[in-house]
């Protein structure tokens, strides 16, 4: 008996979806979802909650600050 190549699919996370995971547009089901997410994206409709901190030195840092190396 063969066996049957599983493909894993997931949902699109614009439109719910699903989205298998060979498809050239993954996780993306289209390029109209993936262009709707680059455009939250740029007019900053996703935004990290909470302040990042560098596990190096236990500091932490605001939105949008960036570290300048030394």
């Amino acid at each position: 008996m063969a066996k049957k190549k599983r493909t894993r699919s997931f949902r699109c996370p614009t439109c719910k979806k699903f989205a298998l995971a060979g498809d050239p547009e993954f996780p993306f089901c289209s390029e109209r979802c993936r262009t709707i997410d680059l455009g939250k994206w740029a007019s900053g409709g996703y935004v990290i909650s909470n302040p990042l901190n560098d596990p190096e030195t236990g500091d932490s840092y605001p939105q949008g600050h960036v570290k300048k190396p030394n």
